[in-house]
């Protein structure tokens, strides 16, 4: 879902900080964390960018040219299928590498090189590297960074490494500008390497926890799109369940009306009136069932196969619904105590890990929660207002618009959005089609299913 570069000038550690990010990476729920770099040496473009560079014998156009065929290819048939599905992919050089290098070094401009790459993927992290000049080079004649080949870079010299630094100081100090589309990229840095790889990975994971905390919007992928085909895959364990020859049908089963003859208005209140507010306040987890982990541990706990332990869990959260394994395991133990979940026997030999599984007369309410996801902020902030209001008026009141005017961008959207997630995930009343649009939003949302329906 999230594209991280690492950028900075030869002999910095970009490689090193790379590595060190895809090993804090695993500790985050992404499906999978790639790691990748520019320019490709396993590809024919990328092949010829660092011909380019090792023999010094392209114009500086002709050489931006490469690099940027070379980022467009890799752009949009390696990094953003893989973004679709959730994964972060870490990127050792990016666009800002030619920003620097061809832009500056080979004196085209940032505008130019911006231009010539604007079709390319925006990173949404970039953790800028910085390291003395002199020191760098030490590093690079060591050896230790020629891994692919000993023919030097004509960039590899004292003069041109300071000019980069210099360049890289320009544009991402306080009077630089990126030009666009590259200037939405969120930058972190000078992240100083000149100690050891525990500082460095201090830094790292620092910065890492504090973007993720701000939940920024992805840049080339839609955030819905990337957690409906994480659902979908969840859903997908749930139809593969056998049920016993005689066995009694699962009411869980996804394909059942999950709302259980209720409307959603009638869940949500039922969540309100039965969520312990001083339990909650006392063992610092969200005193509102509306608090995001709270939505996004029940909701996907909803669509787990069989009982899980927290590990799980927290792999099954994805980016999108990303809850720290910390609060996951506080609120999983809560919920315990509080009786939203139970405990199940652990049958695996040697193992000591607590098994738990959401309990029958929570799913309403929690499969609901990933139904309306798109709508999660507008709900809590509805209640906020009308703290004494019934829930059947919440979305009457959130879709409520002057005369002759209409719902606005952002709210016609997470309309579609929760209509593409009941595709998945069923309208929760058996026979009854899927909402189309606000208004059949709203009345699945107040009313109770018509008197055909046996869910």
């Amino acid at each position: 879902m999230y594209l991280i570069s690492v950028e900075g000038g030869d002999g910095s550690g970009k490689g090193e900080a790379a590595r060190i990010l895809g090993e804090l990476l695993s500790e985050f729920p992404f499906p999978d964390v790639v790691m990748t770099h520019e320019p490709r040496r396993h590809s024919e473009l990328g092949k010829l960018a660092l011909q380019s560079v090792k023999l010094g014998n392209k114009t500086p156009l002709e050489e931006a040219g490469l690099f940027a065929a070379d980022r467009l290819d890799h752009s949009h048939t390696f990094i953003r299928p893989h973004l679709a599905k959730g994964c972060v992919v870490i990127s050792d050089r990016n666009i800002h590498s030619s920003l620097i290098y061809q832009g500056v070094v080979g004196d085209l401009g940032l505008e130019k090189v911006a231009g010539m790459n604007a079709a390319a993927m925006i990173p949404d992290l970039v953790f800028w590297i910085d390291c003395d000049p002199e020191k760098a080079m030490k590093r690079i004649k060591s050896g230790t960074l020629r891994m692919t080949s000993q023919k030097q870079e004509y960039f590899e010299t004292q003069e041109i490494q300071t000019t980069i630094r210099q360049g890289f100081h320009a544009l991402f100090g306080e009077l630089g500008e990126v030009p666009p589309p590259f200037n939405q990229c969120c930058v972190v840095g000078p992240i100083m390497n000149e100690g050891g790889l525990d500082e460095l990975k201090t830094k790292l994971r620092r910065e890492l926890r504090r973007f993720f905390n701000k939940k920024p919007l992805p840049l080339n992928v839609d955030r819905d799109a990337v957690d409906r085909t994480l659902l979908n895959a969840l859903v997908h364990d749930v139809k593969k369940q056998r049920r016993l020859p005689g066995a009694p049908q699962e009411r869980t089963a996804i394909h059942v009306g999950w709302l259980g003859g209720k409307s959603p208005a009638y869940w949500m209140n039922e969540a309100e009136d039965n969520w312990p507010t001083v339990s909650a306040q006392e063992h610092d987890v969200p005193a509102s069932p509306l608090a995001h982990s709270c939505w996004s541990i029940l909701g996907t706990l909803s669509l787990m196969v069989g009982s899980s332990e927290v590990p799980r869990l927290h792999a099954a959260l994805g980016p999108v619904r990303m809850v720290t394994q910390r609060h996951t395991q506080r609120l999983i133990k809560w919920l315990l105590a509080e009786h939203w979940v139970h405990k199940q026997q652990n049958h695996t030999p040697f193992s000591d890990a607590q098994l738990f599984k959401l309990r029958e007369e929570r799913l309403g309410f929690a499969r609901l929660t990933l139904a309306m996801w798109p709508l999660r902020t507008q709900l809590a902030s509805w209640r906020r207002a009308n703290p004494e209001a019934e829930w059947t008026q919440a979305l009457h009141d959130v879709f409520a618009v002057g005369e002759g005017k209409s719902l606005s961008t952002g709210l016609q959207k997470a309309v579609r959005d929760v209509h593409e997630r009941l595709k998945i995930l069923t309208s929760g009343h058996e026979g009854c089609p899927l909402p189309t649009d606000a208004a059949e939003l709203t009345v699945w949302w107040s009313m109770q299913p018509p008197n055909h329906s046996d869910s």
